[in-house]
């Protein structure tokens, strides 16, 4: 009976994340057709543009500096995923790529949609001072007039794209592995709102690229995780 009930454990997280994924898209779905992105930055910005685009706490500290400490973060973990220390020395070498190679594809995914992306920033349009109109990111093909290659948030990814350290423990057969995922999963969901948050004060991105983006690396992330284990554990 213990050994089913471990068995069974893997099912049930992935059940969970499974719902909590789909109550997440559910929120983001809500969040777009109520259109509150574009009230929320009428609050910040006006006809002159966003007071706080120059803001140096904004600016240097928590774009510059959290952007710099997220390339550490990377060389780090590409380093300890041959020569582990820390919480990383609890995972195999297949996990520690596994988390390197999820990181990697979150970065490039959100840097590839963005490349492409009509899109422009809040601080490119109109009625903020750019030459831009406003269409809906999800209106992928239509043009609006400005420089685009605005979303998803690449900031933001900065942040979230380390999703991926928390996979491997939410989906652990034991309890101190689930709770070493959950405190990774927490202090990734904090410091890639801290991104994202600084980006749309700056008048930089709107509320929902920051979830999009937080979504688009979730994904990556599972993605990748499967491409790792094909068969369910």
């Amino acid at each position: 009976m213990p050994s089913e009930a471990v068995a069974r454990k893997p099912a049930y997280q992935t059940t969970s994340i499974a719902t909590v994924t789909g109550a997440c898209i559910a929120l983001l779905l809500a969040w777009e057709w109520l259109g509150v992105d574009l009230r929320i930055m009428q609050l910040l910005g006006d006809a002159h543009g966003f007071p706080l685009r120059e803001n140096w706490w904004l600016g240097t500290v928590l774009h510059d500096g959290l952007r710099n400490l997220s390339i550490l973060a990377f060389i780090t973990l590409a380093f300890a995923a041959w020569k582990p220390f820390g919480f990383l020395r609890r995972h195999a070498r297949r996990e520690r790529l596994q988390m390197l190679a999820g990181v990697t594809a979150s970065l490039i995914l959100v840097s590839a949609l963005k490349h492409i992306s009509l899109t422009s920033c809040p601080w490119d349009l109109q009625q903020f001072g750019g030459i831009a109109r406003h269409v809906p990111h999800w209106l992928w093909s239509i043009p609006d007039g400005g420089p685009g290659r605005c979303f998803p948030s690449g900031h933001a990814s900065s942040g979230f794209a380390y999703l991926a350290l928390a996979i491997p423990g939410l989906l652990s057969v034991t309890d101190e592995g689930r709770r070493r995922g959950r405190r990774i999963l927490i202090v990734v969901l904090l410091l890639g709102s801290l991104c994202g948050i600084a980006q749309v004060l700056r008048g930089a991105h709107y509320p929902g690229h920051v979830m999009w983006t937080a979504m688009i690396c979730w994904f990556a992330a599972l993605a990748n995780h499967r491409l790792f284990n094909p068969s369910p554990q």
